[in-house]
């Protein structure tokens, strides 16, 4: 299989060398230039499959310059850090379930993709017979960044620079990322949002002068955001298993269609679900979940994309994104690989903020997508009235999803089961969780993972344990246009 630009489709490269670049030279992302088949029997033959199984077979239908064998290693080597079964389905009233993707090592979904990441950017510098040290640079919302970093952090060969939003994390997001450890990382915030965050290492991987720069230093640039698709394929693989959990336990039969609602702000987690509805798994409906910042609902909607407006700081800051960067692979997609379209479409969102799509495309769009938003009082209330129905605390992004589908399911004529899912830890979010359950505020984030775990009487998870007790390493605070200076200090140190 290869690998081509959405911005220029003649540009085409081996998964491995898709991985090791991170995002095409013309600015593009790479998607596959043909979708792997998935029948019915391969879901059947990897029921009885562990989460590693599952992982190395979705992979290696993607990733086709790795052995079978080798990727099955780095799956095995991935699972070893989880707290047991990577992604449990737990079962919550007659025809829906919860996914849980936050049992990896920073209780986070981000941890599904980038604790096997390191391991396919090694295997690839080999198979490219690249030699250079490879620099990694992270924008995050604030859970990919320590994940990122608890992935790579002492990587021989790999350097890793995060820089997240310094008021737009969570307390105890900001405390996993700032204590972070090890020789080969950098952590910094950056005075603005994610998408300021974001945009700025996207100019860093564009200007050809700085890489050069870099290239005559023996380094080379490289991501592990979703952008690249690394950290994008082993994501499709916690759909797959999920659906497979449902097939063997009885909840659906043979070739049954089920709805996910997923929780997203980049676009990320609903494409590697869209990924494996057009590898052949029975998806119905995707459930497009966002919180205040409701660019994606606007969006398909109306088919205008404007980040032109107002940003909100809310209970659910992963999701507090406004330039949603993998978009453009499902538009991409749905165009019929139209790459002259989609550069237009990035040009424009580029200079002018925003961006409209065709009757015909925005009809492509409905028939894959169902979109909603929930605000921060119906999040609130949401964690509050599941937790008095299931006593289950959910984070405030799974609780956006929750709402979402709520509202949908009185409006939609669907019946097809539905599986939701979760994102995160609700300790990573202890303030706003504890206050949505009893109506009180701890501006400590550290005094409310306590509080909250005495109130629900969960355990805190060991890596969460004591975080407040940690030093700090990392204090920088940049503006978004010292980001690149930021690095040149880094590589130099």
């Amino acid at each position: 299989m290869k690998y081509i630009s959405t911005r220029n489709k003649l540009n085409k490269v081996s998964p491995s060398k898709a991985i090791l670049d991170g995002i095409a030279a013309d600015g593009g992302l790479y998607v596959p230039e043909s979708f792997p088949v998935f029948l019915q029997s391969d879901l059947l033959d990897m029921a009885d499959m562990d989460y590693a199984g599952r992982l190395a077979c979705v992979m290696s239908r993607f990733l086709t310059d790795f052995s079978h064998e080798e990727l099955l290693e780095y799956a095995e080597s991935a699972e070893a850090k989880f707290d047991g079964d990577p992604c449990p389905l737990v079962k919550l009233d007659e025809g829906v379930y919860i996914v849980e993707l936050f049992h990896g090592p920073t209780y986070a979904f981000k941890d599904m993709a980038l604790s096997v990441m390191p391991y396919l950017l090694s295997a690839a510098k080999t198979k490219q017979k690249n030699s250079a040290k490879t620099l990694i640079l992270v924008a995050t919302s604030g859970d990919t960044g320590k994940a990122a970093l608890e992935g790579f952090k002492d990587i021989d060969g790999i350097d890793i620079a995060v820089f997240y939003p310094q008021d737009g994390v969570s307390g105890v997001q900001k405390a996993q990322m700032t204590t972070t450890e090890g020789a080969n990382v950098y952590v910094a915030g950056i005075d603005g949002n994610f998408d300021d965050a974001q945009t700025a290492v996207k100019d860093v991987f564009a200007d050809a002068g700085f890489a050069e720069r870099l290239a005559l230093k023996g380094i080379e640039l490289s991501s592990a955001n979703s952008i690249n698709i690394g950290r994008l394929i082993p994501q499709v693989a916690y759909y797959f298993s999920a659906y497979i959990d449902l097939l063997s336990s009885g909840e659906i039969a043979d070739g049954e269609k089920i709805d996910f609602v997923v929780p997203t702000g980049n676009f990320g987690n609903i494409l590697a679900a869209y990924y494996a509805k057009k590898s052949g798994l029975p998806i119905n409906r995707l459930i497009c979940a966002s919180n205040k910042n409701n660019i994606l609902t606007d969006f398909f909607t109306t088919g205008e994309y404007n980040a032109s407006r107002s940003f909100y700081k809310t209970a659910s800051p992963s999701m507090d994104i406004l330039i949603s960067s993998n978009l453009e692979r499902f538009l991409f997609d749905l165009s019929g690989g139209d790459d002259k379209l989609i550069s237009s479409l990035m040009t424009a969102l580029k200079q002018d903020g925003r961006y409209s799509v065709s009757n015909s495309l925005l009809k492509a769009c409905d028939s894959v997508i169902s979109a909603g938003f929930a605000d921060e009082k119906r999040t609130l209330s949401t964690i509050e009235a599941f937790y008095n129905a299931y006593e289950y605390v959910l984070d405030p992004h799974t609780a956006v999803a929750v709402g979402v589908f709520d509202e949908y399911s009185e409006t939609a004529a669907d019946d097809a089961k539905a599986v939701v899912v979760s994102t995160a830890s609700p300790f990573k979010f202890a303030s706003d969780v504890y206050r949505a359950l009893t109506g009180t505020r701890l501006d400590d984030s550290f005094l409310a993972v306590t509080k909250l775990a005495e109130y629900t009487g969960l355990d805190v998870p060991d890596g969460l344990k004591n975080l407040e007790k940690r030093p700090r390493i990392f204090g920088d605070i940049l503006q978004k246009q010292d980001i690149k200076d930021a690095v040149k200090r880094f590589v130099t140190r």
